[in-house]
């Protein structure tokens, strides 16, 4: 029998009371259209995804709680209808009472509806003044970031913003904190939330804490206590901290909060990367670092391109000072034989070895490695011969002392202004610093340097602000400000004065061989000596011992150019005329620099650049000028190969190129 109309009618009418008894039941909307991710049990939060029209807030409530409303909604409803019903008399004789006084009731009504309107006026305005900053939090600010965000959380506009914007009225605070909910599934770009969020809300100096585990991931936004504007050596809390830092760890600089953001050399990085543009502080921050490791005993070379970086530091006993690019290449050469020396010494003396057994800890200070780089590669390529490697041995050696590790105590502190892979001999050995400061950069270079701290901290111009990042954590940092002459005074005082006996080291094997060769087949053995890496020498002979250092633990000035045919006198010494050695067919000397003469004769025969009254004015100002190497007569002599070596380090104008990779 076919089905009538009315019975579909029927039909659908007794469904549609059935859903809707269900839909009561459940506390869903009452059209059947889910609009939110809200349960029986547990409140909404997010609109799902392609929902139209306006998202009422009890939509966000749990079914719970609607279902509770209900039905105490339709209980007050009932209640009224059974007490109207249980006393009709009651209700029609009270009806006539009003009807009949009919004046008295209007009076009653006047006065009692005046009193409900100005109640409801004053409950209104109360309510107005009371809620006025929350509604312009939400009008100027919390609405207009929501609209910002939509898009890139991937969630609906018709999202109610206060459902997971949580921005109290000080959010501009110092001690505010910012929590924004996310979307579970985190298809987003961290970046970009984040700069929205500091644009919309006018915020400046904030840290991004994202939290994405779990069913409820979300990101927190404090603003970062700043580090003191300034931090200066001179300032008595400043010194006493630096005296209290321990050997290993020098002071970089003052962190938020006022804590000390320090490096230990030992148990955290051998090595540092500094890499600053133009200004960024690059000499003021190694300044800071070698003249604390100097005061604590420590030796240093300066491998400086530019020739005036660390005047502070010429004329150290502790410092050599290598500007000219073939002295720069000499040093890495000898370098690497240390290097390759301590660690067979410490092969030797096994784990529990004194540190001190192995030598004094040595710094180098590689300045602008973009350019240096480039120009010991262009020196190789001149001075090479035939059968020596293509890659320059100085290179060779800087690669291998930044694998070396701590445990030789050797550490390159190393500045670029762009540390690109090319640049630095490729990117393992960009590697082997885990300890990166970074001034004034640009985000291509903090991606490069520090990708796994997103989103990148924004750079700053205050002068010695910059960005300490230590085993994935960044720290903004105001560093420690010594001027030339604390950082002087300071590295020339303390335990670098004095020597400390170490323990007797187990003899090198192999004959003591001390030759200028990019590939040395065996290291000096002497190198432990107290007074070792005071200075490195520069021209020696292949048959001549090793010196012997003074009774302060440094070397004459002319040590290494001693023969054993004619040892030169320690300056100072009133000797007569030291005439240089002859050499003999077995041993093949450079008889021109190893000749002592007059300041005239060095300048007419071996330094025409340089005037006689620019040499005695050397002699006498300036602290790096060799020593004498005996008298003829009251005349004071000098050898020619110190002379040579100080005119090509001596201090002027930077030479050489300077572009970036």
């Amino acid at each position: 029998m076919a089905q009538t109309k009315l019975d579909k009618q029927v039909e659908e009418t007794a469904e549609a009371l059935m859903f809707g008894i269900g839909r009561f039941l459940a506390g869903r909307d009452m059209d059947g259209i889910r609009r939110t991710d809200a349960t029986f049990f547990r409140a909404g939060h997010w609109v799902l995804p392609k929902v139209e029209g306006r998202v009422s807030r009890s939509s966000y409530r749990a079914g719970w709680q609607r279902l509770m409303f209900r039905i105490s909604f339709l209980g007050a409803a009932g209640e009224g209808s059974y007490l109207l019903g249980r006393h009709p008399d009651t209700t029609v004789q009270t009806a006539q009472d009003l009807w009949e006084h009919q004046n008295a009731t209007l009076q009653t009504l006047q006065t009692g509806g005046i009193g409900a309107a100005s109640a409801a006026a004053a409950g209104g305005l109360a309510y107005g003044i009371l809620t006025r900053e929350r509604r312009e939090l939400m009008r100027e600010w919390v609405e207009p970031l929501h609209q910002a965000l939509a898009v890139p959380l991937g969630i609906a506009e018709q999202q109610t913003p206060r459902s997971y914007l949580h921005i109290p009225h000080n959010f501009s605070d110092d001690d505010a904190q910012i929590r924004v909910d996310l979307p579970v599934h985190l298809r987003f770009s961290r970046e970009v939330v984040a700069d929205l969020i500091t644009q919309k809300l006018a915020l400046e100096g904030v840290t991004f804490s994202w939290h994405p585990a779990g069913a409820k991931p979300y990101v927190l936004v404090k603003k970062t206590r700043r580090p003191p504007a300034k931090a200066v050596f001179k300032d008595p809390k400043i010194r006493e901290l630096v005296a209290k830092a321990p050997e290993s760890a020098p002071v970089i600089g003052i962190g938020a909060g006022g804590r000390t953001v320090s490096v230990d050399l030992d148990a955290e990085s051998p090595h540092i990367l500094v890499n600053a543009s133009t200004g960024g502080g690059k000499s003021v921050t190694l300044r800071c670092l070698t003249c604390q490791m100097l005061h604590h005993g420590a030796r240093a070379y300066v491998l400086d391109t530019k020739r005036i970086s660390h005047p502070w530091a010429r004329g150290i006993p502790a410092v050599t000072y290598c500007a000219d690019i073939a002295d720069i290449h000499d040093a890495l050469v000898e370098l690497g034989w240390e290097g390759r020396r301590r660690v067979r010494v410490a092969d030797e003396l096994g784990p529990d070895a004194d540190p001190d057994a192995i030598g004094p800890r040595l710094l180098i200070l590689l300045e602008e490695v973009n350019a240096t780089m480039k120009q010991l590669a262009r020196y190789w390529e001149k001075t090479r011969e035939s059968g020596d490697p293509k890659v320059s041995p100085a290179v060779d050696a800087l690669n291998e002392i930044l694998y070396m590790g701590r445990q030789v105590r050797m550490h390159v502190l190393l500045v670029a202004q762009s540390a690109t892979a090319r640049a630095l001999g490729g990117p393992e050995v960009r590697e082997q610093f885990a300890t990166r400061i970074l001034a004034r950069y640009s985000v291509n270079a903090w991606r490069m340097l520090a990708p796994e701290i997103h989103p990148a901290p924004k750079s700053t111009k205050h002068a010695g602000r910059a960005q300490v990042v230590i085993g994935g954590t960044a720290r903004e940092t105001q560093v420690l400000f010594f001027t030339d002459a604390e950082a002087r005074a300071w590295a020339t005082t303390g335990p670098a004065t004095t020597d400390k006996k170490r323990p007797a080291v187990p003899a090198q094997p192999g004959p003591v061989q001390l030759q200028k060769s990019p590939a040395p087949s065996a290291p000096p053995t002497d190198f432990l000596t107290d007074a070792w890496s005071t200075t490195l020498p520069a021209d020696t002979s292949t048959n001549a011992p090793a010196p012997t250092p003074a009774a302060d633990g440094t070397f004459p000035a002319d040590a290494w150019s001693a023969t054993p045919s004619a040892p030169t006198p320690n300056p100072g010494d009133d000797a007569t005329s030291t005439t240089p050695a002859t050499p003999t067919p077995t041993d093949p000397a450079p008889v021109d620099d190893d000749q002592a003469v007059g300041l005239r004769e060095a300048h007419e025969h071996h330094l025409p650049d340089i005037t006689l009254a620019a040499l005695r004015y050397a002699r006498q100002n300036d602290p790096t000028f060799p020593g004498s190497a005996g008298k003829r007569g009251a005349e004071l002599l000098y050898r020619v190969g110190d002379l040579k070596r100080w005119a090509r380090n001596r201090p002027r104008a930077a030479t050489g190129t300077t572009d970036l990779e």
